[in-house]
């Protein structure tokens, strides 16, 4: 299959170019009709697929549901948005529900799914900090260990591949080091971490920050936090949730100005609620939760952010619209630097020769016109 147009992203610009697709995988990039196309989309933008690392859920599942149909279903509709892989994301739970999520995702993966591709699963907790747990539920909290994460990886059959703690409660940093070792990615946040403890962090084996700005400690100039951490060190990894209402549109584009085009990732951090109907009942880990005119996602007890609707064309659309970061800024933190930071960069992340043939094709109005998940119509 050949599929062309006028605007295809290649090496940080809109070119004229073809894409021959074969077996999944892109075989050749090739000038502008130079081949009879089967598909051609004109003036349309081509761009990577987008890779969500932080998500819980959509359709009215979650990850920890633990239920494979609706994992199935979530995972076959989510290229509406442009997205072609994805890491599950866990909320804490007590063991026995984090056990039964994971060995449903590993267990979907061994048998089979349509869809955008499972890269692993994404833990975020059980080892986090009371004072910033957000919309965690406080009772499953527990202080990290590495025997216990073992027993969780056993149960994901080795699928664990990102993991959010809080590094202040993990005791001489054994579990941080574990991961790291294990080439589990180590991300920061739900923590009340100085700056200090989160360099120490770093230097033992983190290598991201869970949406920053939320979940950890603020900026000051006299106490940077951990969000002067995720500012300082530009090498390290940080999520950021761009909806425009986790995080103000001037402090999205300052985070990008201060971090740069090459490790800056989106993430939607959405939840069950995303795209259903209004009015619903839904829950987050046990607790009641509703969603707000502005699509956001609260405790209905505190009123507290649980997380968000977004979805990923829209997420790029208010980064580059409403924020003003740069186009390849913007769509690198959708693509190649979550490719990278799981160490799928090798084959994910940018339309090449040899790379999976994940793509989107976008409206001017950043509307997804079709996605191909390893060269697979989805839409």
């Amino acid at each position: 299959m050949v599929i062309q147009s006028e605007r295809v992203w290649m090496a940080g610009q809109f070119v004229p170019l073809q894409l021959e697709i074969q077996s999944g995988v892109i075989q050749a990039v090739l000038p502008y009709g130079e081949k009879e196309a089967d598909e051609d989309y004109g003036s349309y933008r081509i761009v990577p697929g987008f890779i969500d690392v932080h998500t819980h859920g959509a359709y009215g599942f979650d990850t920890n549901d633990g239920e494979p149909e609706g994992l199935r279903n979530w995972i076959k509709r989510v290229p509406e948005e442009g997205v072609t892989s994805l890491l599950p994301t866990t909320v804490t739970q007590m063991p026995d529900v984090l056990t039964a999520a994971l060995k449903n995702v590993a267990e979907v993966m061994e048998e089979g799914y349509e869809g955008a591709e499972i890269l692993g699963v994404h833990f975020e907790g059980p080892y986090l900090d009371m004072d910033y747990k957000g919309a965690q539920p406080p009772e499953a909290i527990a202080p990290p260990s590495v025997a216990q994460f073992q027993e969780y990886q056993k149960a994901a059959k080795g699928m664990i591949r990102y993991i959010t703690l809080a590094p202040e409660h993990d005791e001489g940093l054994s579990l941080t080091k574990y991961c790291g070792k294990a080439g589990v990615v180590v991300s920061l946040g739900h923590s009340s971490a100085t700056y200090d403890q989160a360099l120490l962090a770093v230097a033992n084996g983190a290598s991201s920050m869970t949406h920053v700005y939320n979940g950890m400690t603020p900026f000051s100039h006299r106490a940077p936090g951990l969000v002067g951490a995720a500012l300082r060190i530009r090498d390290i990894y940080g999520e950021i949730i761009c909806d425009g209402c986790h995080s103000h549109l001037a402090a999205l584009n300052n985070y990008f100005t201060a971090k740069g085009r090459d490790f800056a990732i989106m993430v939607t951090d959405s939840l069950r609620v995303k795209s259903c109907e209004p009015g619903g009942r839904y829950d987050l880990g046990g607790h009641a939760i509703e969603v707000g005119k502005d699509g956001l996602a609260r405790l209905k007890e505190s009123g507290t952010i649980a997380g968000s609707t977004l979805k990923m064309n829209i997420g790029l659309k208010i980064l580059v619209e409403n924020a003003l970061v740069p186009f390849d800024a913007a769509l690198g933190a959708c693509t190649i630097n979550p490719a990278r930071c799981l160490r799928v960069d090798d084959r994910k992340g940018k339309l090449s020769a040899g790379y999976d043939a994940d793509i989107v094709v976008l409206s001017n109005e950043y509307d997804v016109l079709q996605t191909y998940c390893r060269g697979t119509r989805q839409i």
